[in-house]
């Protein structure tokens, strides 16, 4: 099997040589080569250059040895599409927040080639780059998500302004929701149609609601994006902290389930059951620790991975900026070792 396939295969439930692993944020601020090219650019400036967005693709494929490349982006650049006009300090900041019917009328579904066409243009580039080693994700965050961001402005521990939209103005927050679900199914299947091989739906924000606010607020955005793709594309959908959502989580569709280390991984996959591969699910900070944890910790993951349909080893969510990109590559290294078949 080469190692082109056994991602793909993974996902689909397939036989597969080993484990397949990549790593959220692979390509970020922990590889020395990412920190050199973002000296002389900007983050934005990385996401809206094709070029660029493909150079740091690139980096962790063949330093790492990974199975799959990740479209370098941020989950924000499709809001600009509709309206929105956001910087980076260092976290994604709105010039003006969604709040009232009024703000939400201003904005309109995006149309990805005609307003972010340099992703498009990356996602081809890469595709070309990669010339088969390894496939290609494309991703969006979720509508929940996106939503969260647009209504507080920024980042949020509580997310009152979010939450106040949903219980005290339900048709507006509505309203929002209908047309960032529209904008991520096309921004998503353009992605599909410029050669992303795979997508992933990241809901960040998802588990910061009780199981009945997940099911009423979220779930079907979440299933209406689903429904909306290509099917010939595998989907991952990721729910940070899922562990006590899986029922519903599972309702919204797809392919794998995106695990994160809240939930121990057999348990989750007894949940999913077999209509569902899994992804997960090591703790990012296991990465600070010395290689033989590292090791150990991913033999773990990779022995109680067997037991689902099919496991990508992943990280619970996004590499950390500190850890020494020598204990990534005993990560992967250790994933492949423990995983044969």
């Amino acid at each position: 099997m080469s190692r082109s396939d056994r991602f793909l295969n993974a996902c689909r439930g397939e036989p597969v040589d080993t484990t397949p692993v990549w790593i959220m944020r692979q390509a970020g601020r922990y590889l020395p080569e990412y920190r050199a090219v973002r000296a002389r650019h900007s983050f934005l400036d990385v996401c809206h250059q094709p070029e660029l967005a493909c150079e740091v693709t690139l980096q962790p494929i063949d330093r790492l040895g990974v199975d799959a490349a990740i479209l370098f982006s941020d989950i924000m650049i499709p809001l600009e599409g509709m309206g929105c006009r956001i910087a980076f300090d260092p976290g994604p900041v709105f010039a003006e927040p969604v709040r009232t019917a009024a703000d939400v009328d201003r904005l309109r579904p995006a149309e990805p080639e005609a307003d972010v066409p340099f992703v498009l243009d990356a996602v081809r580039l890469i595709r070309r780059e990669l010339g088969g080693r390894v496939p290609l994700i494309g991703f969006s965050g979720a509508p929940f998500t996106l939503a969260a961001y647009m209504v507080e402005g920024k980042g949020s521990r509580s997310f009152e302004n979010l939450k106040r939209m949903m219980y005290a103005a339900p048709d507006v927050y509505r309203a929002l929701m209908d047309k960032v679900t529209e904008t991520v199914i096309r921004y998503l299947n353009a992605q599909a149609a410029a050669g992303a091989q795979v997508l992933q739906v990241f809901d960040t924000w998802g588990g910061i609601l009780s199981p009945a606010d997940y099911a009423a607020y979220v779930l079907p955005y979440s299933r209406r994006v689903i429904a909306g793709l290509d099917r010939s594309v595998p989907v991952i959908h990721f729910v940070k902290g899922c562990g006590l959502l899986l029922d519903l989580v599972r309702q919204a569709g797809g392919d794998v389930l995106g695990i994160d280390w809240h939930i121990d991984l057999a348990d989750a996959i007894r949940q999913v059951g077999g209509a569902f591969s899994v992804q997960g699910n090591l703790d990012p900070t296991v990465l600070l620790g010395p290689e033989s944890l590292v090791r150990e910790r991913a033999a773990e993951i990779v022995a109680k991975g067997r037991a689902a349909r099919g496991h990508v080893f992943n990280l619970g969510h996004g590499i950390l900026p500190m850890v020494p990109p020598e204990n990534a590559e005993a990560l992967v290294d250790a994933v492949h070792e423990a995983g044969r078949r």
